[in-house]
């Protein structure tokens, strides 16, 4: 489980609506949270599933965490996964694999 950098942050990212299945549909879901890549983002309510990518809190403005897409991709291929063609291992579907990484 990640720790966000305040109660407002932590609120959004850990949204849920008893009327949308999905924060792309909640017009009240502002903040998306992607665990594998520790990215934050906000959600672009335009039908589809957009969200533009921020650098700091929008509440606390603390600086959030970088985004580990690249390296998240680059692990993937040092142990020859290709994530379009492979089954993708259960610990590369949230954060738990950069801790792997670092001691690998």
């Amino acid at each position: 489980m990640t720790d966000h950098c305040c109660e407002m942050m932590q609120s959004q990212v850990n949204w849920s609506c008893d009327e949308h299945s999905s924060a792309f549909a909640c017009p009240d879901a502002l903040v998306l949270f992607i665990p594998k890549y520790r990215e934050y983002g906000l959600i672009v309510h335009d039908g589809g599933s957009a969200k533009v990518g921020i650098g700091f809190c929008p509440w606390c403005g603390n600086r959030l965490p970088a985004s580990q897409r690249d390296n998240w991709f680059d692990e993937l291929e040092s142990r020859g996964i290709d994530p379009d063609e492979d089954e993708i291992p259960a610990e590369f579907q949230d954060d738990r694999w950069i801790g792997m990484a670092r001691r690998a």
